[in-house]
């Protein structure tokens, strides 16, 4: 089977944010800042930023795994750089450099878990030897990070936005049990990381709700996604539950395991987790742009009314709360599709064991074979837990796909390269 956890601190937000504070608090300190000082530092921005919104974790995650990618690249020169425009001296060394660049990128955007950051700093230097390799290595990590938060400064992620719902068929309204105001509506306007702007593959226009696509995918979640629907095995009631955790909580883990299990080095792994991560954040960044652009509603806004493949049923609803925004397209399909094209150019299709939990399925483990399979599992998710039809996945997917080859092919490309460099 496949799946992951993705913990929306829009749903059900004081007990998303216990578990927040648990894995902040249980940071993993690095054994040693060696080759794979990269794969640890990204656990660790993983964990931390989960204590923030999806939107957030996004934009977050890009910008540490961004500044790590650029102060290896400074290092070695594998590879271009992204913010920073310069590069080390001869023999930096390249883990203090990744370990540097990840913690002044965590400490800024995330200044509560400096403490748990900073003893996981100084361990990780503890590691390595000291000398001018060392310090070097520490001067071109900070830089780099100080490049790409200077550069994502005033990007609008937290400019004032407003939105006023329109109580008309096919439009987005506040969903119970919340009825809360949406959740980013600025996103689709916050300044992309590598795609020339947000609206550069938006999304076709969805079916209506009178089209029979519609309403064979509305009478899908029906019969399939609500509360008490008997047609859903407890397995898929499962699949839905682990899936509410965030796409960077969910594929940076699956990276790293593909990673580590193909030995790549220090400088490959800080460019497959930049590119993994800036695709995931601009594939929601898009994402959002198309979700207020078409402004959908959800599936139980469609069948408390009714008349659209379904009888009206005011008492139905979904297995997992719907989550405060536009449906069309999935954001979780949008994110995934960027992530798993960029794992596939890098890492391979398949042949992979893969092994993933979830915060939000205790005890539930899924296991994969290929990156398609999480992201198979992920629409399958959506879709039975009640809060997306098919077609809302479907868009996503594509979406993201298209966002992450041109990340990948745009991004950190390699130094000297074929035209393409969308491979490792």
């Amino acid at each position: 089977m496949h799946s992951i956890a993705h913990r929306r601190l829009y749903r059900r937000p004081h007990a998303l944010l216990m578990i927040a504070v648990v894995l902040a608090a249980a940071l993993p300190v690095p054994r040693a800042a060696g080759a794979d000082a990269v794969l640890q530092w990204n656990e660790i921005a993983q964990r931390t930023v989960a204590t923030a919104n999806p939107l957030v974790q996004s934009r977050s995650m890009a910008i540490v795994q961004a500044a790590v990618a650029d102060a290896v690249a400074a290092v070695g020169r594998d590879y271009e750089g992204f913010a920073l425009r310069e590069t080390a001296a001869a023999g930096a060394s390249a883990p203090a450099a990744a370990v540097a660049a990840a913690h002044a990128a965590l400490t800024a955007l995330h200044p509560p878990a400096a403490p748990s950051l900073d003893a996981a700093y100084t361990t990780a230097l503890a590691g390595l030897p000291d000398g001018p390799a060392r310090a070097e290595g520490i001067r071109i990590g900070k830089a780099a990070a100080a490049a790409i938060l200077e550069q994502r400064a005033g990007d609008g992620w937290n400019a004032p936005a407003s939105y006023t719902p329109v109580a008309r068929a096919g439009r987005w309204i506040p969903t119970p049990p919340a009825s809360a105001a949406p959740l980013g509506p600025q996103w689709g306007r916050v300044k992309p990381f590598a795609l020339s702007r947000a609206d550069q593959f938006r999304a076709p226009t969805p079916p209506p709700p009178d089209s029979a696509e519609y309403a064979r995918d509305l009478r899908e979640v029906y019969e399939l996604g609500g509360v008490t629907s008997p047609k859903r095995t407890p397995q898929l009631a499962n699949v839905a539950r682990f899936w509410i955790i965030s796409g960077m909580q969910g594929w940076n883990p699956a990276a790293r395991q593909v990673s580590t299990f193909k030995k790549l080095t220090l400088p490959q792994n800080a460019r497959l987790l930049a590119l993994l991560n800036v695709a995931m954040a601009d594939g929601l960044i898009a994402c959002w742009d198309s979700k207020f652009a078409h402004d959908t509603w959800r599936p139980v806004t469609a069948i408390h009314a009714g008349g659209h493949g379904v009888a009206a049923d005011p008492s139905w609803m979904p297995l997992i709360v719907t989550p405060p925004f536009p449906a069309y397209p999935s954001g979780h399909a949008c994110a995934g599709g960027a992530a798993r094209l960029v794992l596939e150019r890098q890492l391979g299709p398949g042949g992979h064991a893969i092994t993933l939990t979830s915060a939000t399925a205790p005890g539930v483990t899924f296991t994969y074979d290929s990156f398609k399979a999480i992201a198979d599992q992920v629409d399958e998710a959506r879709v039975v837990g009640g809060i997306h039809v098919r077609h809302d996945q479907t868009a996503g997917g594509e979406l993201g796909r298209r966002v992450g080859e041109h990340v990948c092919r745009t991004a950190w490309r390699l130094r000297p390269g074929p035209s393409s460099e969308c491979g490792p």
